[in-house]
């Protein structure tokens, strides 16, 4: 591919923020979008943006009581557009930003910071309940309670407790959980979580069976997990990692001892904060790195997904990714990143120079 053919990253509108932000959301169905964070004394803050004539207008600016570390759209209709926010004393909160005052669900949900955040049943995308998950690392175990969980999934309908909570085993040590992502709700039965934790665990949940279905570790902090898609059978999961890289495994076929085929790229020489796939294409995919640096990818299939091993049983073959294009558009880690799900290659990302960034990828219509 000539240097005219590549996709370009280019920064669209910047502005800088007078506070630390932690997570962007577009508002589903709109030129808006949402950023959400600290100010320095010690409050949240939720921001309201629309994109008007080629820069950045400020509609609503709400201020909370605790900061907030994430948010999604996941769990939402299209009608209702509600957010969902994790903030720093384990509150899970759901907002109506037409009427931010007061949530419209709220429940103590970890005892310490909710890290992560991931919806799903809502927005059209992925059959079955509306339903939120949440990690969190929850502290030391009380002598009072048994609740030790660090991965719980709400159902918005039914307050108060969770629908679900993966625990830690009789025994097993405590791990901060940063990263949980919804996957393989492709009808009303089947839904799976995955998610990361601090020691390089990576565990995938089977929420139909409450089972856990599979488990690796990749030697270092997980940063972000994604499905390619929420919404059909598994078919790719991308994780970062602490250490630069990222591991791309192929979830449609699990072998019974070597789990699932993967591919492992060195993609920054730094943490790789976020991955983010293409909603148009599920083969793209954003990273973003601590040095302020954005790396488009592209995965390309094997020519046989599957083979059989020396006894005869199924096992995954991994592909290949191409680095299609990078750009460094910050001095600071770039900790948060969401593509636009009606607007293809428009997408915005945050950083911890308190700024956010609305970007525009090229091209990607012909890759």
């Amino acid at each position: 591919m000539s240097t005219f053919e590549k996709p370009q990253i280019i920064v669209h509108i910047q502005k800088g923020l007078n506070y630390t932000v932690f997570d962007c959301k577009w508002v589903p169905c709109s030129a808006k979008f949402v950023t959400m964070g600290n100010f320095a004394r010690g409050t949240g803050v939720i921001q309201v943006y629309e994109i008007q004539r080629g820069d950045l207008k400020l509609l609503r600016e709400i201020e909370k009581a605790k900061p907030i570390k994430c948010g999604t759209f996941g769990a939402a209709s299209l009608q209702q557009r509600f957010l969902a926010t994790g903030d720093f004393d384990g509150n899970l909160h759901i907002w109506n930003l037409e009427a931010p005052e007061i949530p419209v669900y709220s429940v103590k949900g970890h005892k310490e910071i909710i890290n992560t955040i991931d919806g799903i049943g809502g927005l059209g995308i992925g059959e079955g309940a509306p339903e939120i998950v949440t990690g969190s690392r929850d502290g030391k175990l009380s002598s009072i309670t048994s609740e030790r969980g660090t991965v719980k999934v709400w159902d918005p309908r039914q307050k108060e407790d969770p629908v679900a909570n993966m625990e830690p085993a009789q025994g097993e040590n405590k791990r901060d959980c940063w990263t949980v992502a919804f996957g393989n709700a492709y009808n009303q039965e089947e839904r799976v979580v995955c998610a990361g934790y601090d020691n390089g665990d990576i565990k995938l949940f089977d929420l139909r069976n409450m089972s856990l279905r599979w488990e690796t570790n990749i030697k270092n902090g997980v940063c972000s997990l994604e499905f390619d898609r929420k919404d059909i059978s598994m078919n790719k999961l991308v994780a970062t990692s602490l250490e630069g890289k990222f591991h791309v495994f192929d979830m449609r076929t699990q072998h019974p001892t070597k789990g699932f085929a993967s591919v492992t790229e060195k993609a920054h020489k730094s943490t790789v904060w976020q991955v983010r796939h293409l909603p148009q294409n599920r083969e793209l995919f954003l990273t973003t790195g601590g040095a302020g640096n954005l790396h488009l990818w592209k995965y390309e299939y094997p020519a046989h997904r599957s083979k059989k091993d020396s006894e005869g049983l199924e096992m995954g073959v991994a592909g290949s990714v191409s680095l299609l294009q990078n750009v460094t558009v910050s001095t600071q880690p770039i900790s948060s990143l969401d593509w636009s799900p009606d607007k293809r290659g428009l997408c915005i990302c945050s950083s911890f120079d308190q700024m956010v960034r609305v970007l525009i990828v090229t091209k990607l219509q012909t890759i």
